[in-house]
């Protein structure tokens, strides 16, 4: 396929408004058909083109590879979960660790439904969900489908996690 654009021949083939364009051409292509029709006609310089084709690389997977690199580092790439507090780029816990502690025993020890449990914690049942289930409480960092393991302390032993995770999942079972 032979861009419209800037006449580069690319393997992957991608449309916009009817015209084959390259990935990088397509990637900067206006979403109005008009800009569009311009951005086809105006002059570009082939050798800062051939920069992103030479390094084949857009910002997202150098974005992407960043974040992976500092969650081996054991840093955390996403806004802290409740107990924690990011203060220099670390989490550390506040006053809510006492909470989620408290949160997971009163899971495991009790026989509450998850709607009673979230109602009394001031929480949805997705997010007492998504708390019950964060490795992030263990001190691990989970970035892209990997597990790393943190900087931070854990709020919870790993006994207490993998029995609530017992339970959670035998609860979601009979619902």
């Amino acid at each position: 396929m032979v861009c419209e654009k800037c006449s580069y021949k690319d393997q992957k083939e991608c449309k916009k408004f009817e015209k084959n364009l390259c990935r990088v051409c397509s990637h900067f292509a206006p979403d109005n058909q008009d800009d569009f029709d311009k951005y086809l006609t105006e002059k570009l310089d082939w050798k800062l083109i051939d920069t992103f084709r030479k390094y084949n690389q857009s910002t997202g997977d150098r974005l992407k590879e960043g974040m992976d690199e500092k969650a081996k580092q054991g840093k955390l790439m996403t806004r802290a979960p409740l107990g924690y507090n990011v203060v220099n780029g670390e989490l550390e816990m506040n006053e809510d660790a006492a909470k989620v502690h408290s949160l997971f025993k009163t899971f495991l020890e009790k026989e509450y439904s998850l709607n009673t449990l979230s109602k009394n914690y001031g929480l949805s049942i997705n997010g007492l969900k998504k708390i019950l289930t964060n490795r992030t409480y263990l001190g691990e960092i989970k970035f892209a489908g990997k597990l790393n393991k943190g900087n931070h302390k854990s709020l919870i032993s790993q006994e207490l996690f993998y029995a609530v995770q017992r339970k959670l999942k035998e609860k979601l079972k009979k619902d």
